[in-house]
């Protein structure tokens, strides 16, 4: 392949290039407007390269694949890698289902090659790696918050492999998301932040808003229908959702420039594919919102089970951005009608009780569909200083027991391992179905407190995972051209479309002793060691003097008369 060429020979040769050196790059934004008045923007970048690592080719050569993560899947042997930072949660009832959902926090979930031989280490030097690389606080994964799912989490990619044993998933619910963070994701893009969708992604923008995420995919996939020659995909998504109120001043009108503080000029010189798709399935005779400008290109795209329709604006034609050679879309609500159609899935998780000794965690699991029940596999990772009473573990779906068909426990070790709780359950049509566990709270020693012990200790999310009955057929052939928004889970049936959920992180509070009381006795104690001790010391070793009384003033006056007339003083 060629290097070094410049940016406006690129944008013609890129096509060709492409083809040649098995390289390929999409970019995609799509953007949803919400009933509550909020926007949804999604960003998709897709880099697909012609390689095969696990074979033991050694690489030297890097043009569109980012240099820094391909090191990381030869030296590890990845077959999977998926990581997300999350700040704020998903509010599936307001907002619908997300195209990538997260936890709040950090996420992380690796398939190992079968070629490893210690998973745990290579794990762990992972996640140092990861840390580095992405400037996050993922060397505090360690294993007492690493887990390893027996059904939950399977390949993406292709592959048959089963094999758990080189699964490790692993959250930081507490991980905050900043600048540090989406800096080094940027730089994996093959523009960078220079060119191309990637321009909108102001920092101070981003984060002034309701829900952030941000997430890296790494897997391998087919590159025709027969899969004989697999390439390995790196998926960038950017999810986030702007606040009607903070963002907009209260104004139903949204614009790429209200949104994102900057316009599009030009697309990636290196993508063969540069979209912006905005959802007008609500809208199909303008009577909600307008849009402008125009286009009249329309697209349909199976998405979470249902038909959608969207205006498409292609970046790679000079027409979209006009005369003024910048693009700036602006989205005007004329109407608030219009109910949003409920997610058939979402779930909900607290803690009950009272007292710092025991309490309960509560999970809803929400089935709005009117007449068809399908099985849910949910997943609970609970750190080991809460010990749960297993055998007060209930399921219950209206005012009845629901008997899980699966169960997989695997117990705490203290300090060592969390609790893994994995459970199938049949959710019955429109219905709540409720799942409880009692719980004890550990007496932590004084070193194991974090440096804000009265704010408590973090929960990671539950995570639900379930093929949700779809309106429409869903499109099995995964390597037709599709929208990459709409292309990310692997779709085997067409009746049914996968979805995962993830509840709300829990806050716990622990007993905690009073941190203040060491500081009272450290300084009352300096103090009478002071007065005591010191006063001791001062009679030791201050020397005394006996002084005379001084004379008074008539005697003063005597002695200078005396002196002066040379007679001796009194």
């Amino acid at each position: 392949c060629a290097t070094g060429i410049n940016m406006q020979a690129a944008h013609w040769l890129a096509p060709r290039m492409t083809r040649q050196c098995g390289n390929d790059f999409q970019e995609e934004l799509v953007i949803r407007p919400l009933h509550s008045g909020d926007i949804y923007a999604s960003f998709q970048f897709r880099t697909v390269w012609e390689t095969d690592f696990m074979r033991g080719n050694k690489v030297s050569h890097y043009r569109l694949f980012p240099k820094s993560l391909g090191q990381v899947i030869s030296k590890f042997s990845v077959r999977e890698l998926h990581i997300s930072f999350t700040q704020g949660y998903w509010r599936t009832m307001q907002w619908g289902q997300p195209f990538q959902p997260s936890p709040p926090g950090a996420e992380l979930w690796v398939w190992f090659q079968d070629s490893v031989t210690d998973v745990d280490g290579t794990w762990k030097e992972l996640t140092n790696v990861l840390s580095g690389i992405f400037c996050a606080s993922l060397n505090f994964i360690d294993s007492t918050n690493t887990v390893q799912p027996s059904a939950s989490f399977k390949p993406l990619g292709i592959g048959n492999e089963t094999d758990h044993r080189f699964l490790r998933y692993a959250t930081l619910p507490r991980e905050i998301v900043c600048t540090e963070n989406l800096t080094p994701w940027k730089k994996l893009l093959p523009c960078g932040s220079k060119a191309g969708l990637a321009v909108l992604l102001k920092s101070e923008k981003l984060f002034h808003s309701s829900f952030h995420s941000q997430a890296v995919h790494i897997r391998p996939v087919c590159q025709d229908w027969q899969c004989k020659t697999t390439s390995w995909e790196l998926r960038q998504t950017l999810n986030v959702v702007f606040d009607l109120h903070n963002s907009a001043q209260g104004k139903r009108e949204w614009s790429l420039f209200k949104m994102f503080s900057r316009t599009l000029t030009e697309a990636c010189p290196l993508a063969s594919s540069s979209k912006i798709y905005i959802d007008i399935t609500d809208n199909p005779q303008g009577e909600q919102f307008e849009v402008s400008p125009a286009t009249p290109l329309l697209s349909q795209a199976v998405v979470l089970g249902d038909r959608r329709t969207f205006s498409v604006y292609d970046l790679t034609q000079q027409i979209t951005f006009g005369t003024v050679r910048s693009l700036n879309l602006l989205i005007r609500w004329k109407s608030s009608e219009g109910d949003m159609l409920r997610p058939l899935l979402h779930a909900e998780r607290y803690v009950a009780g009272y007292g710092l000794q025991t309490g309960e965690i509560h999970t809803l699991m929400y089935n709005n569909h009117p007449y068809r029940s399908f099985p849910v596999l949910l997943l609970d990772s609970v750190p080991w200083y809460l010990r749960l009473y297993i055998h007060t573990l209930t399921v219950t779906s209206k005012g009845k027991d629901n008997k899980p068909s699966y169960i997989h426990y695997q117990p705490s070790k203290d300090r060592l391992r969390p609790h893994l709780l994995e459970m199938l359950v049949q959710l019955p049509p429109n219905s709540v179905t409720e799942v409880t566990v009692q719980f004890e709270r550990a007496l932590l020693k004084w070193t194991e407190y974090t440096p804000d012990p009265n704010h408590g200790f973090y929960v990671g999310s539950s995570v639900i995972s379930s093929l949700v009955p779809s309106i429409v057929a869903m499109d099995t052939n995964s390597t037709r051209e599709r929208p990459l928004f709409s292309s990310f889970f692997p779709c085997k049936e067409e009746s049914s479309y996968f979805v995962r959920v993830y509840t709300e992180p829990l806050l716990v509070n622990l007993p905690t002793p009073d941190f203040s009381m060491p500081y009272n006795v450290i300084c009352l104690t300096c103090t009478v060691v002071a007065v005591g001790y010191g006063s001791l010391y001062n009679l030791l070793t201050r020397s005394f003097q006996i002084e005379e009384p001084s004379p008074g003033l008539a005697k003063r006056i005597a002695n200078i008369i005396r002196k002066m007339r040379g007679v001796p003083p009194l």
